[in-house]
């Protein structure tokens, strides 16, 4: 079996869990390839199982505006930030805008996002998916993963995303 692994990333958080989700995957005998969206295939025809992952921007996925908000914050030193080399790169929204559907691979999605009631955050996982279902693919599964309020994970957080990986393998992979 073969994943790709898609995601984008602000601060490192988003990067930290796509690594631990390929961890719990290659641990369990998958062949996996991960790529930040800017640089992902469209034609997905190669992937049994494709993940696909990004930070919740106000309430959704990161676009433009708020990828040059996390410059910003940044640049703050109070907020103790450090911006991931490709973060202004065209991201996860971008990627879904040109992906080809070939073959019928399976989808999972993930968020990071905010510690706090969902209402109030947003979840980039149903952007993700919508984004899918608008190149008629099913998604399986979705998950967040939980930053608190300064923008660090929670502990526990890329152990859980190595779980949640190995839970993908039971999936009728074709």
């Amino acid at each position: 079996m073969n994943a790709l692994i898609v995601y984008e990333s602000m601060f490192g958080n988003t990067r930290r869990i796509a690594e631990a989700i390929a961890d719990g995957l290659k641990n369990a005998g998958v062949d996996v390839t991960l790529t930040l969206a800017y640089d992902a295939p469209a034609d997905l025809s190669d992937y049994s199982l494709v993940i696909v992952g990004a930070p919740t921007h106000a309430h959704s996925l990161p676009r433009a505006k708020s990828r040059s908000e996390a410059v910003t914050w940044a640049a703050d030193p109070t907020k103790n930030l450090a911006l991931e080399p490709m973060a202004q790169a065209a991201g996860v929204r971008e990627w879904l805008e040109g992906v080809m559907l070939v073959g019928d691979p399976h989808f999972a999605v993930f968020s990071t996002r905010a510690d706090i009631p969902w209402i109030f955050s947003g979840d980039a996982c149903k952007a993700i998916a919508k984004g899918l279902r608008r190149r008629l693919a099913e998604v399986d599964t979705h998950t967040d993963f939980l930053v608190d309020l300064d923008n660090r994970l929670l502990e526990g957080e890329e152990t859980r995303a190595r779980e949640w990986a190995s839970g993908l393998i039971p999936l009728p992979i074709a």
